[in-house]
């Protein structure tokens, strides 16, 4: 018996949108499956719309791939489809003498990854960009800028809708299976009625997120395998009220994969600052800041490269939790797609750990996706 649809991706993320984007344009008969009312509900929405220059990665890792590639076609896209984007640049501070090796070997690694547009700027330099900042050196990488995430996300579904691809809202997959013919059985439950129902698909592709790990233990895989363990972490974001006294993105130094407080500025010129960094037994997007600890501690760290910075200026935007794939303390991991080789299932694509950076890749891992399964 065929299955009711070539090709089903689970999750309606950027991630998500963007391979089913790919395959739909690849010919794909395609359908996102989303538990959520709307798209990008978790961590696309919640994030520092951030588009990447490459600074950070491991040379040869996916990471440093897909954000080099996924960086220029997250420009031309947004500039093709009428994505509000702002290309401010951004400088990376080290506000101590210490820092500065490190600055010097990111500077490296950035080179490495082919990142040829940064510049190493003197402590008068920065002075100059930003007069507010205090900074011993930085390297200033003209080619971050920022995104409407939501946009972003409506504009990668429209492209799926006006092809050969639908996504379907408020339909939670609780199950895999496989068939004894090899198509894959999808359970779902929808509506407020929690509807059960079963479809069977040839292809599959798991975007998920924070519930990649869940389904892809649902499937299992080859003897030996093991899907990574999701560990979900929450940042907090303070948006700064009043006008901001910035034209470019502000980063500390990085601290064992976290990127620290940074401020970066919206496509509207506003400021905010986060995020931290929690890790969490479960996903929650409530912000707590009992007795003001956690306004303090961004104080503190902000004043670092922002002495300026009157704390009351600061007041709770949002909460955004990531799919981290290794626990506190551990190294952070590449970016984890799984395939028949590491699974054993064919035309089965999994993808865990997918955060930063995972808004700029988002288009090119969805060329990767897609040309994994050919036409």
């Amino acid at each position: 018996m065929a299955p009711d649809i070539e090709t089903v991706v689970i999750g309606a993320g950027v991630v998500g949108l963007a391979v089913a984007r790919a395959l739909v344009a690849r010919g794909h008969e395609v359908l996102v499956l989303e538990r959520h009312g709307g798209i990008g509900q978790e961590t696309s929405s919640r994030s520092s719309e951030v588009i990447h220059a490459g600074l950070y990665y491991a040379p040869g890792s996916l990471k440093a791939r897909f954000c080099v590639e996924g960086r220029d076609l997250l420009y031309a896209f947004a500039r093709e489809n009428g994505v509000p984007h702002m290309r401010y640049g951004k400088l990376l501070v080290a506000t101590r003498e210490s820092e500065i090796p490190r600055l010097d070997a990111l500077a490296g690694i950035a080179r490495a990854n082919g990142v040829t547009d940064i510049a190493r700027l003197s402590a008068e330099d920065v002075k100059a960009r930003e007069p507010d900042v205090s900074a011993v050196a930085a390297l200033y990488s003209p080619s971050t800028g920022v995104i409407d995430s939501h946009a972003l996300m409506v504009a990668l579904e429209g492209h799926v809708r006006a092809g050969s691809g639908s996504v379907v809202l408020e339909t939670r997959v609780t199950a895999l299976g496989v068939r004894s013919d090899g198509a894959y059985e999808i359970v779902t439950d929808s509506g407020e009625a929690s509807e059960r129902a079963v479809l069977t698909s040839r292809n599959l592709v798991i975007a998920a997120g924070l519930g990649a790990t869940m389904l892809g233990e649902s499937l299992g895989g080859q003897p030996g395998y093991a899907v990574p363990r999701t560990y979900p972490a929450r940042g907090h974001y303070y948006a700064l009220e009043g006008p901001a006294p910035f034209r470019h993105l502000v980063y500390p130094m990085p601290s064992e994969g976290w990127l620290g407080i940074h401020l970066t500025l919206d496509v509207t010129g506003r400021a905010k600052f986060g995020p931290d960094l929690e890790w969490q037994a479960e996903s929650s997007y409530v912000f707590d800041d009992a007795e003001g600890v956690r306004r303090a501690r961004f104080v503190e760290e902000i004043r670092r490269y922002w002495p300026g910075l009157a704390g009351e200026r600061l007041v709770p935007a949002y909460v955004g939790v990531r799919p981290k794939i290794y626990a506190e303390g551990e190294a952070a991991p590449d970016f984890t797609i799984h395939t028949e080789r590491e699974h054993g299932r064919e035309r089965l694509v999994a993808l865990y750990g997918i955060e930063s950076p995972g808004l700029t890749s988002a288009l090119a891992i969805g060329a990767f996706v897609a040309e994994l399964f050919g036409r």
